[in-house]
């Protein structure tokens, strides 16, 4: 068996370096001249996948979140380290605890030139909250109201660890009231007050925006911009270095290279709370088994995955929690060992090869370590087959339960949001994958959301961690790394550990 997962490995990794040499072979790596792009007051930026929606209630992609974060507010955003910071908030204050108190920023408009105030605030998270999509962030809420014009009160169903991270969210993002009641389509009309006015939609192709010059923190530099949807990662790398595109957001890992030899663009890596899994559908006949997902677990080597799927840049993940964030541990969790793969699997009963296995996958890093996996289960008689699709099924599949395993990922600022979106049992048809549907992890969440002491918050978080390390309800694969590339005439270009970047704030260099 060694030898066959021995070549198996050797021709998956024959494959990505052939598939890299052909990239590299398709443009020189040397300059790419005429395309300085400096006193430009443009910019393109090449990403992956298509927003399902450029509305900010009914969806919860991080493709749309980009898109969100240029054209809307929210009552706080994340600042470098995760921490929720006041966006349209000028002053708050924790009053009881129960009861909030938001004092807004004057003076800030929507794209329709609306004055913003607090009947828009009450408006759009009254609505938000009728959204299947997102409103598990907003479902402490009990109630919102307007004290006057610029003050607004929140009360939430006891104490709240989490709101002002919920608050970020682009689910609560703000919109105009009047808008809201007149039954606007904010997918086809999106109006909000952020750095960027919606222009048009290219299904398909691109998206094009324009700077909002009445924007509260000033007009940005960048006057006009495009989003190129790119789906394959050389593609991007190569419309980069022909100055097609200005800003790569999703950079091909085996391109990483290739991109920092180029002394004409800049690659920016930023370590990220991000994990990936191999979800499994914890309905399906085999997976409902707990020993099974074990031996799943225990059969998959982590170090061959990040290798042949992300080029070395990411770290292998054991924990059911992403490792960095409060609470997380590796206690209870399954290593590389394939002798207790294959314990797990003679305990569980079931006849591997009865285990119907197909992994999904929405991207070509992801095929890739559907592959690795593939080559690995063999070793305990699973068989498994691999299906590629685009983003929107792939999301849609995995909502309604039509699967068996999948490839994903999911990203918080927060752990108890994290726990919220991927195994509370209100998740489920939404971020929770799996289906897990567990009362005592679902309590434990809900105490950890409550409690508002971050040491006491740590140990229910641990210990939430751990019995889902013992669970097993999906299989950890690596926590990413984001990569970012982008012309080096380019500044002001940064990003935090959820991956956000502030577009107002680039600019062409003089």
């Amino acid at each position: 068996m060694t030898n066959r997962k021995t070549r198996l490995l050797s021709l998956l990794l024959a494959s990505v370096m052939t598939l890299a040499l052909l990239s590299g072979c398709s443009k020189d790596t040397g300059s790419s001249s005429g395309n300085s792009g400096k006193g430009k007051d443009s910019l393109v930026v090449a990403t992956m996948s298509e927003t399902p929606s450029m509305g900010p209630y009914d969806h919860n992609a991080v493709a749309g979140d980009y898109m969100n974060q240029l054209v809307y507010s929210s009552l706080f955003e994340t600042d470098a380290d995760l921490n929720p910071v006041p966006e349209l908030v000028d002053t708050y204050e924790n009053t009881s605890d129960t009861e909030w108190l938001f004092h807004l920023k004057q003076g800030v408009k929507f794209h329709d030139g609306s004055d913003l105030t607090s009947e828009d605030v009450v408006a759009s998270i009254t609505y938000a909250k009728t959204c299947p999509e997102i409103n598990l962030y907003n479902g402490s809420i009990l109630s919102v109201e307007a004290v006057d014009d610029y003050t607004v009160k929140m009360t939430t169903d006891g104490p709240s660890a989490t709101l002002l991270y919920d608050l970020c969210h682009h689910g609560n993002s703000i919109v105009p009231k009047e808008l809201l009641d007149s039954g606007n389509d904010f997918n086809e009309n999106p109006i909000g007050s952020g750095p960027y006015k919606f222009v048009s939609w290219k299904r398909g192709d691109s998206i094009q925006f324009e700077a909002f010059e009445d924007f509260y923190e000033g007009a940005p530099s960048i006057k006009n911009m495009t989003w190129k949807i790119i789906p394959e990662g050389s593609s991007r790398t190569i419309a980069l270095e022909a100055g097609e595109v200005d800003m790569i957001i999703e950079v091909e890992a085996m391109d990483v290279e290739r991109i920092e030899s180029n002394s004409d663009l800049t690659l920016l890596k930023h370590e990220s709370t991000a994990i990936n899994w191999l979800m499994l559908n914890n309905e399906k006949p085999g997976l409902d088994n707990q020993n099974v997902r074990h031996a799943i677990n225990s059969a998959i080597n982590r170090d061959d995955l990040v290798t042949v799927a992300m080029n070395g840049m990411a770290a292998p993940a054991y924990s059911s929690t992403p490792l960095g964030m409060l609470g997380s541990t590796d206690e209870g969790a399954d290593t590389y060992d394939v002798k207790k793969a294959q314990e797990y699997m003679d305990a569980s009963g079931v006849d591997p090869k009865s285990v119907k296995m197909s992994i999904i996958c929405s991207n070509d890093t992801k095929k890739r370590a559907a592959e690795v996996i593939q080559s690995n289960l063999t070793e305990i008689g699973i068989n498994c087959e691999i299906e590629s699709m685009d983003l929107a099924t792939y999301l849609s599949t995995t909502a309604e339960g039509n699967y068996t395993a999948s490839i994903g990922g999911y990203s918080s600022s927060d752990m108890v949001s994290y726990l919220v979106g991927v195994y509370h049992s209100k998740s489920i048809g939404a971020s929770n994958k799996t289906r897990l549907n567990n009362p005592e992890i679902d309590t434990l969440i809900d105490e950890a959301a409550a409690t508002v002491d971050p040491e006491a918050r740590e140990v229910i978080l641990k210990e939430v961690t751990v019995q889902l390390n013992e669970l097993c309800p999906q299989v950890s694969l690596y926590q990413d790394m984001y990569l970012r590339a982008y012309n080096a005439n380019l500044e002001g270009v940064d990003i935090n550990a959820g991956g956000s970047i502030r577009f107002q704030d680039i600019s062409w260099k003089a």
